[in-house]
């Protein structure tokens, strides 16, 4: 199978595993239930059930039902991206090449739709086919991951409150680590519990997931400045007009460009453990770089 197809059909999986635990527009109340499909739908590169899935792999030949944990992720990313569209965070009518959610559904059905797909991501995450020590330890990571403390809502306020500030090389790796990294780490971590990691397996998963989480950030930094709206699906130049902290703004382009190979080839290393077994990993490395939207 080659890297292109394995992504497709990775991706596929990913998506009938979500098609089973969102609720159907049918069911009551249709709109909210509409609201969530229609954001979590609406593409997406699948980065964080990606890794996952090929984090899983590499501990196990076998990594049966690890889709179910993969889909909670997207759905946490999910929720975060409607809520930073709205009004009152970035203020942005464009998501995945579509209206976004509050533009389509209004504010608070928005926020619902967030609220909903955060909540439903631990219910699913709670019925995980594993041991009892083994979900508990996934619940605690995802919700760690998305947290104040380091996480996720950590990264958000930080970045919030270093609009146009003085660039600041250690507050945007905090803004980096916790917005965008957290989850990206927590996303191999979780692929390797619901396995079995060992330590040694599971911290060499940990330190490929700070690599390459920001070397996704890097880029997307890059992509907000080179990229058009239209080829991102989402508004270009944003970072720029709301005074961001992003790493072109400190580093300027051609830096912050090898940064990300640095951070890519850092990846790679750290996945000496697994040798063969992380070649689709250090494959997401490559994609996570090279990637153009």
């Amino acid at each position: 199978m080659t890297f292109s197809e394995y992504v497709e059909d990775r991706r596929r999986r990913v998506d009938e595993a979500l098609d089973r635990w969102i609720p159907a527009e049918s069911l009551v109340p249709h709109t909210i239930h509409k609201a969530m499909r229609y954001s979590l739908f609406a593409g997406g590169k699948r980065i964080r059930p990606l890794l996952c899935l090929a984090a899983a792999e590499a501990v196990t030949d076998s990594p049966q039902g690890v889709e179910q944990v993969a889909c909670t992720l997207e759905m946490i990313h999910t929720y975060s991206l409607i809520h930073d569209d709205l009004p009152a965070m970035d203020n942005d009518d464009l998501r995945r090449g579509r209206p976004t959610c509050h533009k389509v559904f209004g504010d608070a059905l928005a926020i619902l739709a967030g609220d909903a797909l955060c909540t439903l991501a631990f219910e699913v995450l709670g019925q995980a086919p594993c041991d009892a020590e083994r979900r508990v330890s996934l619940i605690v990571e995802l919700a760690r991951a998305s947290g104040s403390v380091g996480g996720m809502i950590a990264g958000q306020v930080q970045d919030i409150e270093g609009e146009g500030k003085h660039p600041d090389f250690k507050l945007l790796q905090a803004i980096h680590h916790a917005k965008t990294g957290a989850l990206l780490k927590a996303s191999l971590r979780m692929g390797g519990i619901f396995c079995g990691a060992d330590e040694e397996q599971l911290a060499a998963l940990s330190r490929y997931g700070e690599h390459v989480g920001l070397a996704f950030q890097i880029v997307d930094d890059l992509l907000d400045v080179e990229q058009t709206s239209g080829k991102l699906g989402k508004t270009a130049g944003k970072d720029a007009q709301q005074q961001k902290m992003t790493f072109p703004a400190v580093y300027g382009i051609e830096r912050s460009r090898e940064m990300a190979e640095e951070e890519r080839l850092s990846a790679s290393l750290a996945l000496r453990p697994f040798d063969e077994r992380a070649e689709r990993l250090r494959e997401l490395a490559d994609l996570i770089v090279s990637r153009e939207t």
